[in-house]
């Protein structure tokens, strides 16, 4: 007679290692990396995605705290400076390489980057270099044509195959041992910063309470409502920009250019002119498309902090203009 072994006890807390696993990701990206599950590795992770929820439904915060010019001015300085860390490091520097700087101003404007909580610089750049490669396929993460609008707009960072960093497509960026740290550990200056608006807003409502601020009034506005702001003008580009626009150039996407979204996200609503020439710097093409991250470049290279900015080829510039 076959006799069934006896069941072996679960060990304490066993089964809230995955648990323990997933928080200690909220701050080391690459703590407990296993292989992928083809079955899970494309569904939301809900539990990871809470910082991202949770920095939504701090916005509903301006309801309490009420508003003040400081928290606009706040707001608005860091969207402006956040953005063009983006756009013009992050983008067209981390992943174009449109341009060279020394290692104090790549990690400079990193760090800056970071702080738009998009992630860190090695991780953004390897999904965009994905996403030129095979733009509009398939195989590109966030094409609003195979995928649709809200997956392509902030549904697919949030998938388990999407939180890693593909090293093999940035090489040239993981030699720098302080962009491997960042990109790791990238919470780190998103939480910074946020304590610090807070501690500046307790500190102006203690020295100048005539300004009508205080910390959570700054954590909300200069925070969590403008890095929210940020973030949605930033995905556009991802999901109304491949349908929604005109386009100069027969490119093998669905990419377009949009002047309100250019706007918005300083040049990048160029995105058509992008996809036909990404190795330049430079994305309004014509005197009247505004591109304010190109003219940024342009000021940092006339400083003597970056150099190397390519241009638009001449010969394009003499086609548009006949």
């Amino acid at each position: 007679m076959r006799v069934d072994p006896l069941p072996v006890p679960a060990r304490p807390g066993a089964n809230r290692r995955p648990l323990r696993r997933t928080l200690r990701q909220w701050f080391d990206t690459q703590e407990g990396d296993r292989p992928l599950d083809p079955a899970t590795a494309d569904r939301i992770d809900w539990l990871r995605a809470a910082p991202f929820i949770a920095l939504h439904l701090g916005c509903l915060g301006a309801l309490w705290t009420g508003v003040s010019g400081v928290a606009l001015t706040t707001a608005a300085v860091l969207y402006a400076v956040r953005m063009f860390a983006i756009t013009g490091f992050y983008h067209r520097g981390f992943s174009h390489r449109t341009f060279r700087a020394s290692r104090p101003v790549l990690l400079l404007f990193a760090v800056i980057g970071a702080a738009c909580v998009q992630r860190g610089p090695l991780w953004w750049a390897a999904h965009h270099r994905n996403h030129h490669r095979d733009a509009d396929t398939p195989r590109d993460p966030h094409s609003p044509r195979v995928h649709g609008f809200l997956w392509s707009h902030m549904g697919w960072f949030l998938t388990r195959r999407a939180f890693r960093t593909d090293l093999r497509r940035v090489a040239d960026l993981a030699r720098y041992p302080e962009l491997r740290w960042l990109d790791r550990y990238d919470i780190t200056i998103p939480a910074t910063l946020a304590a610090a608006l807070y501690g500046l807003g307790v500190l102006l409502h203690r020295l100048a309470p005539q300004l009508g601020t205080d910390g959570p009034q700054l954590l909300v506005w200069g925070f969590c409502i403008s890095t929210v702001a940020l973030f949605h003008a930033t995905v556009t580009i991802n999901s109304l920009a491949h349908g929604w626009g005109s386009r100069r150039f027969e490119t093998h996407d669905d990419s377009r250019n949009n002047f309100l979204l250019a706007l918005l996200t300083f040049g990048e609503g160029w995105h058509n002119n992008h996809h036909r020439f990404p190795g330049t710097a430079r994305q309004g093409f014509r005197w009247w498309e505004i591109d304010l991250t190109w003219y940024g470049l342009r000021l940092l290279a006339a400083l003597g902090l970056i150099r190397g900015l390519k241009p638009l080829p001449s010969r394009v510039l003499e086609a548009l203009e006949r």
